[in-house]
């Protein structure tokens, strides 16, 4: 595995001279070069927080699947690392997949889908995939040790370990798709990490005949319940609802080692975008839940690809459940130390057909917004980025909405979810070189997107459509660069 990581970081470290940096980030995690899609490993380990994400090095296409590696003490400043997982074993051939990171004795376990290709690459019909360990002293150099839990009879999709320690024993979800082609989670447990229960019980699993596989899941407490995260493959789309390529949601229940999941709130959507996917959560050093996921979304268009590299991860979220049994969702209060000074604009009214220009370079920015929507009879208001995204409340069907439209990379769409009932409207959004990331009302609902600003395109404008709108405060930051 040595030689073949050495030449993935000679591929990585030529591509990085010749970057282009128009959709580069400035302050969210990405590859220098090549595919990134779901973050695996995420961890707080030996005083540092380890952020690994399923990497192609050579190509910003989607290929045989490495672990890309970065970490940071902060969960905001990030370094990137020398790749930690190269596939090339027997079990692990064709695709070192998602997974996840356990701290033990002051070793890092990382666990993992080997992959192989039974039959024509990209066929998934003919597959084997099996769970594996590598194990590190230092956090950085990994020695891989193995399959610990091969596939189940009569499942062939079977991925994406999720690990952790309670109750005197180790535990693990996996996502799965039976012999019905219906996704499900498998719960498994082991005493020492290596060796896995043969048994193992039906964590939870759809009841949509729609739903082939239910991908990265993650099971965690919130609260007094135990949330269940996980992709769905195969859903429909209902009106405004699931309309992206796949989706990302969670279940929340009741569950303890001695009983079953009783799911007591069915499934929600946990963020509105259209670049939200395999979200993995994680502890932070003082106890927080901690969720980050993939910036993009599959067979979406992805403009950054002629530039040498795709994929991008969110900013890092925590995660709360009200007393309702739902997931809200913040940007962790880390994020604060990328600051300038701020910059306040006073309460105003937007009269028909106005608009105000924050800032003429939205290029690293954080923005905060309150609305007052019993005073705001506009037909749509929000903010512009450029000339191709927009964030607006559409009075006429009571809609949030993101809207994206670049003809020039064949994107235009628009993501919407229900106008929150209340009296005010907080918004409070993040963007970056080619990421717009929105959270309403301290979490209630968020939206995700990657944007494609046309260079010197890039103003964040306030605006008020057909009657006036009344904002009642609005701070601006700009943001420092974070990555290194």
């Amino acid at each position: 595995m040595k030689q073949r990581i050495e030449q993935a970081t000679i591929a990585l470290e030529t591509a990085r001279l010749s970057l282009d940096k128009q959709f580069y980030p400035e302050y969210h995690l990405a590859t220098y070069a090549g595919w990134l899609n779901d973050p695996n490993g995420l961890i707080y380990h030996n005083g540092l927080y380890h952020a690994f994400y399923q990497h192609h090095p050579y190509s910003a296409d989607w290929g045989p699947m490495h672990w890309g590696h970065a970490t940071s003490k902060d969960m905001v400043h990030w370094q990137h690392q020398p790749i930690a997982l190269a596939p090339g074993e027997q079990y692990d051939r064709d695709g070192c997949f998602s997974g996840s990171a356990v701290s033990h004795d002051g070793k890092l376990y990382l666990f993992y889908t080997g992959h192989i290709w039974l039959s024509d690459v990209g066929d998934d019909s003919q597959i084997y995939q099996a769970q594996c360990l590598a194990v590190s002293d230092d956090g950085i150099h990994f020695e891989k040790k193995g399959v610990v839990l091969p596939s189940p009879e009569g499942y062939m999709h079977f991925r994406d370990p999720k690990v952790w320690y309670q109750d005197s024993r180790w535990w693990m979800v996996v996502g799965a798709r039976d012999s019905s082609d219906l996704g499900q989670v498998l719960l498994f447990h082991s005493y020492d990490l290596f060796n896995w229960s043969e048994d193992y019980q039906i964590l939870a699993k759809t009841d949509d005949k729609n739903v082939y596989m239910w991908e990265c899941p993650d099971f965690f407490p919130l609260g007094e319940q135990f949330v269940t995260l996980f992709s769905p493959q195969g859903k429909k789309p209902q009106n405004h609802q699931y309309r992206n390529r796949f989706q990302n949601g969670y279940l929340v229940g009741n569950w303890s080692p001695n009983q079953c999941y009783e799911v007591t709130n069915q499934f929600s959507e946990i963020d509105y975008g259209h670049d939200f996917y395999a979200p993995q959560t994680f502890l932070s050093k003082d106890g927080r839940r901690i969720a980050i996921a993939w910036m993009d979304m599959w067979e979406s268009h992805m403009p950054s690809k002629p530039h040498g590299w795709s994929g991008c991860l969110t900013l890092p979220r925590e995660l709360t459940l009200s007393d309702q049994g739902k997931v809200y969702v913040n940007p962790i209060k880390e994020l604060a130390t990328l600051r300038q000074s701020a910059i306040e604009i006073e309460p105003c009214i937007f009269e028909k057909n106005t608009q105000i220009m924050l800032l003429e370079d939205a290029t690293a920015c954080e923005v905060e917004l309150i609305w007052d929507l019993e005073n705001s009879p506009a037909e749509k208001f929000g903010f512009w980025v450029g000339n191709g995204a927009q964030f607006f409340i559409d009075g006429q069907s009571q809609q949030l909405v993101l809207a994206r439209h670049y003809p020039e990379h064949t994107i235009s769409d628009y993501r919407s979810a229900a106008l929150p009932q209340t009296r005010q409207l907080k918004i409070h959004a993040f963007i970056d070189k080619s990421s717009l990331e929105v959270f309403i009302n301290e979490g209630e609902i968020c939206f995700t997107s990657r944007i494609y600003p046309q260079k010197n395109q890039r103003a964040l404008t306030l605006f008020a459509i057909n009657q006036s709108a009344k904002l009642l405060k609005a701070t601006l930051w700009r943001l420092n660069k974070a990555v290194e």
